[in-house]
């Protein structure tokens, strides 16, 4: 499949960003890895803002491609499994560890808490920080006018 395939089908929309727009989406993720690194907080909260800067990182790509998530189509979702479509094959395993922390994040969120170990928010923290520097490289590469 292709991302004009999964607009096809409704999972994404056409988007024109801007240079603001992926500015502000990479202060979120520089915010979000410090804060996702503060030791005074719950390894299931540094968990989920660490996920949450995961997240703005498949946004911006899929942003720099032209594309969006469609409202009400799991979001979330659409936009960790877009990271192979706008990244390459290399990114299959990134995008499934990804999308095991989304689901292990939902239960830590909405049902039960203490269910992240430490190491597991490390894990997730220390994946993060290196998809931003690969992300900070491609953008140089590919968007520089977006830096």
């Amino acid at each position: 499949m292709s991302l004009t395939d999964w607009e096809k089908n409704g999972w994404l929309t056409r988007h024109k960003t801007s240079r603001d727009e992926i500015q502000n989406l990479m202060k979120i993720i520089q915010r979000d890895l410090e804060d996702s690194s503060a030791r005074t907080i719950s390894a299931d909260w540094r968990f989920a803002i660490a996920y949450n800067a995961a997240l703005q990182c498949c946004t911006v790509v899929l942003y720099c491609r032209g594309f969006r998530p469609a409202r009400g189509q799991s979001e979330y979702y659409r936009v960790i499994q877009s990271i192979v479509l706008t990244l390459g094959r290399d990114y299959i395993e990134l995008r499934d560890y990804l999308n095991a922390c989304r689901t292990k994040g939902n239960i830590s969120d909405y049902d039960m808490a203490g269910t992240i170990s430490e190491s597991e928010a490390m894990e997730l923290i220390d994946t993060v920080k290196e998809l931003y520097l690969k992300l900070k490289k491609w953008l140089y590469n590919n968007y520089p006018e977006y830096l």
